[in-house]
């Protein structure tokens, strides 16, 4: 029998990338609540003792930004000195600019709308790049198990920490799970788990005792822990320094824990801290949505849509919408059925799924899909129907 495996991670939200996310995310999420119409493209810095918040945002509101950005350290965990990051007394630097009036000249006049009455067309991409959104049937939320399994786990260790069912915890940590897959690209078992948490200064046995039994067996279903599962718990023994203090964080540095765990492409860009004129972001959603959407019409088992943009540029310059063999029909005519169902210009997107508001912070740790936990637009299943009926 033919066996596949593959390995996906997630990252607490006390992990000093998913920090940095958090403050942008949070930063995005108080303006829109004032300015829907905002521009905003946030990006964040941690290290030992220091915020530092930058980008160009574009609004006629104002926010207390050094005050949103403690909250959200002070939300994540940070909240004392012994963690060596604290909320209460971190320097938090600003340099924020307005948006370059050369990209708001194409966001708000698009190149190919001189010929066109619809104000649709008018709505330029933000940037240039290409996205994607993928969908498979491997779990009810319809993402790749490996991603599944290990944000669950990394949301088991917050809850645990704010619970107080393991007390030694500490706001930082990763999981990364291995899946084995049968012949028929089932999931078969978990080949291997690890879970690295930042904990107290307790004994290693402690810990690896406390996560074995309160984050990995509640998480986990008991069909995939065998007995070749091999599990790593800390496994250098010990992380009492971490956070900001053991290691630097930047907004957008953890792209493949926010969407799929490395199981479908990524394009190249992030997107905590961007309002959804930036296409890396509303796109992305938007490609997941048809995805998901065409999966749970169950016309294929897996589905991976690339959209490309121009800058300045309504329409997509392609779109390529590919099952991998699974789908009900060829590719070329699901790609015509997403195409009539789905508008993939940046304005239309915006209404679809009615983006400008403050949504986006809850998304900013454990992922951007699959997220049961959250009422997200783009994870609806509300075409499916209308899918199968059209094919």
């Amino acid at each position: 029998m033919r066996h596949r495996i593959f390995t996906s991670e997630s990252v607490t939200e006390g992990h000093p990338d998913k920090v940095c996310d958090q403050i942008s995310d949070g930063i995005l999420d108080a303006i829109l609540a004032k300015d829907p119409a905002a521009r905003v493209a946030c990006e964040a810095i941690v290290t030992t003792g220091m915020a530092l918040v930058m980008g160009e945002i574009s609004t006629n509101c104002y926010v207390d930004i050094p005050a949103v950005v403690r909250r959200t350290i002070r939300r994540v965990g940070y909240d004392r000195a012994e963690l060596g990051f604290n909320h209460q007394t971190c320097a938090v630097l600003t340099s924020i600019d307005e948006q370059s009036p050369d990209i708001a000249m194409g966001v708000n006049n698009a190149f190919d709308s001189r010929d066109s009455a619809d104000d649709d067309d008018r709505v330029g991409a933000g940037d240039q790049g290409m996205m994607f959104g993928f969908a498979c049937d491997e779990t009810p939320e319809l993402m790749p198990a490996p991603i599944s399994l290990s944000h669950a786990l990394t949301r088991r260790l917050a809850e645990t920490r704010r619970s107080g069912a393991l007390p030694f915890l500490r706001p930082d940590g990763k999981s990364q799970v291995t899946v084995v897959y049968d012949d028929e690209g089932r999931v078969a078992r978990c080949d291997t788990i690890v879970v690295s948490t930042q904990h107290d200064d307790v004994g290693i046995e402690t810990v690896r005792e406390g996560v074995m039994e309160a984050v990995i067996r509640p998480v986990i279903p008991p069909a995939f822990l065998t007995c070749e599962t091999k599990i790593f718990i800390n496994p250098t023994g010990r992380f009492v320094v971490g956070g900001p203090q053991g290691d630097a964080g930047l907004t957008g540095r953890k792209i493949i824990v926010d969407t799929y765990g490395g199981y479908a492409r990524h394009g190249g860009g992030c997107f905590s801290g961007k309002d959804p004129t930036k296409v890396d972001r509303s796109a992305s959603y938007m490609a997941r949505y048809a995805a998901k959407n065409l999966v749970a019409a169950g016309l294929a088992r897996r589905c991976e849509i690339e959209v490309a943009y121009a800058i300045g540029v309504a329409r997509p310059v392609s779109i390529l919408v590919d099952t991998f063999g699974t789908g009900a029909a060829d590719d070329e005519i699901l790609s015509a059925l997403i195409a009539r169902h789905f508008d993939f210009r940046p304005a239309r997107i915006i209404k679809a799924l009615n983006l400008r508001r403050p949504i986006y912070s809850a998304t900013a740790a454990y992922g951007h899909f699959g997220r049961a936990d959250l009422d997200l637009p783009w994870e609806q299943t509300d075409l499916a129907e209308r899918l199968r009926a059209d094919l």
